[in-house]
């Protein structure tokens, strides 16, 4: 079974007390959904028309899992806390093997 991964890119981030409100919430939200954090870098080199800010990458057993994660009533209340605090480019991928 493939793995699942969430990848979230930051464009820009308006609102560090909301950012801050949301890692307190979705930190034990992706660990109850067996989420493990793979990256949460502030150091990036970017190319083509990327942004150098924070990106986070999550790994989950499966796709599934993953999908089911973000739409846990846990996580959605972390992503309501967040609100507009941030710009990001957030998805869910399926791994390879």
């Amino acid at each position: 079974m493939a793995k699942g991964y969430w990848v979230s890119a930051y464009r820009t981030i308006t609102d560090p007390e909301k950012l801050a409100a949301y890692d307190q919430l979705a930190r034990p939200a992706v660990q109850a959904g067996g989420g493990r954090v793979l990256s949460r870098g502030e150091q990036v080199v970017v190319h083509g028309a990327g942004i150098a800010e924070r990106t986070i990458l999550i790994e989950f057993d499966s796709f599934e899992r993953a999908v089911a994660a973000y739409e846990s009533e846990a996580y959605q209340k972390a992503l309501a806390a967040l609100s507009d605090g941030v710009e990001r480019d957030f998805r869910i991928i399926e791994g390879t093997d």
